[in-house]
Formats: structure tokens, sequence, C-alpha cells
């Protein structure tokens, strides 16, 4: 008989919300209980599989929780494995080692949190012999790789190594126990079960290593659909890996062009078009979407100056459309070429000297680019990748920063000298 098991990571149970656009109550109670969701979905996946194990590598928690509604949530969850003769293997990440749930919460017997030394537990299986090696630690760094700790591979079983691991390093995440992938593949496992980086990867080679990434998405930087791994061992001990959807919110980034647009309700119906097409390939029950505004418009000004009203305009048709949602605008408009600011105009000349002699200046950009590093150190490491990944990167988050204020500023002043006109 086959092994057969599920394979997840960084669930981040009960995490809370981590973007401030999540203004609407409905869609933040969404996200907020989504978490669980997911977990849910992972057991029923289980369940309707009637796999052997469920393997959890490391961050089930989201840092130093005290809460035991998350405690008894996640003993019942685990509950319905162990009613069930699963088997569920966990290791702790480094968002664990915070977690005093993590210390006191008493699980059933049939789930194994590995220790802060190297253990192996070999079972049966429904026919094979089954090894699962495993190590947490106990606080939230871990700068040395692990790999050297792991015990040998015991002969004539299939041996799985659960490991929490940032790799040779992502954008976004802390180092975590690095290691080399082309050592995974060397050490003789016939199965590596990852987890730490948040987007899925399968690493190719002489054995199966698999970073299932995060099962549920929590803000704008943990686009896409999000899934786990159901794994198939067979008797000749070839490994068959499937992808199955457990996200209940996907975030997406959706571009919508007015480029010559000129009435208010055809930019409506185009943020309408754009929803509706992401919505068609969105895997998820639901699609929280960030609008992305773009093109050249004689609504430039309008919008900038009405981004509440234009934000209105979406969420109406986000509703028309079901269970779509929208997190944010992003307002890159420009006005035609030929229309902005020349000598007879009083706001476009300003608009001009900002650019020249305020934007221009060096010691004003080195205040604004501290500031924003001031707001990054602030941030936890996964949400930081806003700002760019390098320097260059850097550099051009924050022209585009200055660039749009001053586009926020001259629209506002254009509309209210319209207006007392």
């Amino acid at each position: 008989m086959p092994f057969r098991f599920v394979h997840t990571a960084d669930i981040h149970l009960d995490s809370p919300l981590r973007s401030l656009a999540l203004r609407n109550s409905e869609l933040a109670e969404l996200i907020g209980g989504s978490t669980r969701q997911a977990l849910v979905a992972i057991v029923d996946l289980c369940l309707e599989e009637q796999v052997d194990a469920l393997v959890i590598a490391g961050d089930l928690y989201d840092g130093d929780q005290t809460s035991m509604k998350t405690a008894r949530f996640l003993a019942s969850q685990l509950q319905r494995l162990h009613e069930a003769g699963i088997a569920a293997y966990v290791i702790r990440g480094n968002h664990d080692a915070l977690s005093r749930i993590t210390q006191e919460l008493v699980l059933p017997p049939t789930v194994k949190i590995f220790g802060a030394r190297a253990e192996v537990v070999e079972s049966a299986g429904r026919g094979l012999s089954v090894a699962m090696h495993g190590m947490s630690f106990s606080k939230p760094q871990a700068p040395d790789g692990l790999l050297p700790r792991y015990k040998s591979p015991v002969p004539d079983a299939v041996n799985i190594g659960i490991m929490h691991t940032s790799l040779a390093g992502a954008p976004g995440h802390d180092v975590y126990a690095p290691c080399n992938v082309a050592d995974l593949h060397a050490a003789g496992f016939d199965y590596w079960a990852l987890g730490h980086i948040h987007q899925r990867t399968h690493h190719q080679g002489a054995r199966t290593v698999i970073m299932p990434g995060m099962p549920q998405g929590r803000d704008i930087n943990e686009a896409g659909a999000k899934t786990v791994s159901l794994v198939t061992i067979a008797d000749d001990r070839s490994i068959a890996v499937e992808e199955r959807l457990t996200s209940v919110a996907q975030f997406e980034r959706v571009s919508v062009h007015l480029g010559g647009v000129v009435e208010w309700r055809d930019a409506a119906a185009a943020i309408e078009t754009a929803l509706l097409a992401q919505r068609e390939r969105t895997a998820s029950p639901h699609l929280v979407a960030r609008l992305r505004l773009t093109g050249e418009t004689t609504l430039a000004w309008k919008i900038r100056r009405d981004i509440d009203l234009m934000q209105a305009e979406a969420e109406q048709r986000s509703e028309r459309i079901g269970n779509t949602w929208i997190e944010k605008l992003e307002v890159e408009v420009q006005p035609p070429t030929a229309t902005r600011g020349t000598t007879a105009d009083p706001v476009g000349e300003l608009r001009q000297l900002m650019r020249d002699e305020i934007l221009g200046r060096s010691d004003f950009r080195d205040e604004i680019s501290d500031m924003v590093r001031d707001l990054l150190a602030d941030l936890p490491p996964e949400s930081r990748n806003f700002a760019g990944d390098d320097q260059a990167g850097f550099d051009r988050f924050i022209d585009g920063l200055l660039a749009r204020g001053t586009e926020d500023i001259s629209a506002r002043m254009s509309a209210a000298e319209r207006d007392d006109s």
C-alpha cells in the first residue's frame, strides 16, 4: 500500500491583520479568519483523501500568542485527525519559538512535535516502512545550518526530512537555518518537507524537495492562489506530488488602463471589466484586489482629488460581481501631455517649481528616504519588499513616491481653483 501525506507550512494561525488598507469591516473579518479556514481546509483534505499523515514544517503559529482560543481551535482540528487515525508531524519554526501555546498546549497522542534535537520517528505505514526526521528550535534565531545535525537515513525505509529553512536566502525572509539545495538532494532522503519561504517552489533534482509556500496569503505581498502538497509514495518508492488549493481569499494586483477615458462612468466601467477578468482567473473563493489605475486621461486630477468616490465606485462593482473585494486603489494616471502646465497655468507652474526646486534637492530626497527606511525597520521582514529588493529598486520607489505626491498636490489645487472660478 502507498504511503500518503499532506505537506504544509507557514499557516501563521490567527495572524493579526497586517494591512491598514483593510478598512472594510467585512473584508477585515474575512482576512482575519482566513488562516483558520485554511487549516480547516487542510484537515478536510486529509480526511477526504484518507492520508496517513499531516506534515507541518514550521510556523504553525504567528509569534508570541497567548490566546487560548487559538489553542482550543488548533486542538479541535488535530483531534479530528486523531479520531480518523491520521498522524501529525510538526516542527517548530522561528515564529513558533515565540509562542507560549507551543509550550503549553496538550495535543492528541497521534501528534508528534519534534524537539530541539534531531529525532527520527519510524512507522510501518500501510505497507512501507517510513522514517520521519525532524527538529525544532526553541529560539527564533537559527543562523547556522541544520542539515549536519539530522540523523542518517534509516536503511530500507522511506526517509522524509522536515526542515524549516531559508535555504540560500529569499527576499523578505530572515535568514533561518540556511542550507544548500544540492546538499538536500545528496543527503539520501526520499522527500524533504520544507517550510519558511512563503512562495511555493519544487526544487528539481535527484530527490523530491518541496517548499509548499503558505496555505493562505495575508496581504498583497502574499498574492496568488495558495496550496498544500498531497504526496503519494508508491510501493516502489516513486513519489507523486499534487497541489491542492487551500486559500479562501486570494490577493491579486489588478491593472486598469484608463488612457483616453474622458467620462467618470467609463472609468468605473473599465474597473469593472478588469475585475471581472481577474475574477475568472482567480481559483480561490474570494478575490481581494489592489487596483492600479494607469494611463493618460483628462480625469486624472478628478480621480486624484476624489479617490474616495472612485473607491466607492470600485466597491459597488465588486459587490455586483460577488466574492470580490477592493483592498486599495493605487492612482498612477496622468493628465494628457498636451494639457500639462503652461505659462498661463499657475498650478502647472507650481508643479514644475516643486519638481525643480523642492523634489530636485538632494537633502529633501534624503529626508524622505530616511523616513521610509525608518518605516521599513518597524515592519516584519516579509512586509518590506514594497520598497524594492535592492538599492536600485528602493531609489525607483522613492522617485515614484515623490512624483505621485507632486501630482496629488497639483490635482487638489487645480480642482480647488476650478471650484472657486
